[in-house]
């Protein structure tokens, strides 16, 4: 049997880690999921959850990376077939229904942000991951107007911010309410892009 190098075995425990920490924060909320309990679950002590991140803050923020771009897979997958404009919106409103709102995940990210009002260090680590996630929506709308002749009277940088804050301000109405549909965010994008649909196309 082949012995995993150290790096492999830290990457291992590190991914076991977050695994673990994911069903846990998901289940019981940020507040209630303690380091220890994390540790235990996972089989490590808690010497190794601080070897491999500085503290509770810092594992929650990677589960949430990894449940962000878990999800953003999920929307490529569900929209890389799409030969037409309307074809990808179809697409994005299949996952919009699937997943903006769900319960635990848009609960956890409300109260891991309350957290981070209350701590700068963190505050800017999050604002640094939603600049992240406003570029790729930024990328996927120029991306779009291009593939389908479409053009926007605001900068794509802007339609990817209220995009965003649509989004969330929608996932966490779902959240307390189900019922609450989530096409509204697809109605907004085809408002903001195909009435502005050149002639030519």
């Amino acid at each position: 049997m082949v012995r995993m190098s150290r790096a492999e075995s830290q990457a291992q425990t590190r991914k076991h880690l977050i695994e673990t920490a994911q069903r846990m924060l998901l289940a019981q909320g940020y507040a209630a999921t303690s380091l220890e309990a994390i540790a235990d679950e996972a089989g490590f002590s808690k010497g190794a959850v601080y070897s491999n991140f500085k503290n509770k803050d810092a594992l929650c923020r990677e589960v949430l990376r990894h449940i962000r771009a878990d999800h953003a897979a999920a929307l490529v997958t569900e929209v890389s077939s799409a030969t037409s404009f309307q074809e990808l919106l179809d697409s994005f409103a299949a996952w919009s229904e699937r997943t903006i709102g769900d319960q635990k995940w848009s609960t956890l990210e409300a109260e891991f942000a309350v957290r981070a009002s209350a701590d700068e260090l963190l505050r800017q680590q999050l604002s640094s991951d939603a600049a992240e996630i406003r570029r790729v929506i930024t990328q996927l709308v120029s991306a779009a107007t291009e593939s389908y002749d479409l053009e926007l009277d605001m900068p794509a940088g802007d339609v990817a911010t209220a995009l965003l804050s649509l989004g969330i301000g929608l996932g966490l109405q779902r959240a307390i309410d189900p019922s609450v549909s989530a096409q509204i965010l697809t109605d907004t994008i085809r408002a903001m892009l195909v009435r502005k649909m050149s002639p030519a196309s």
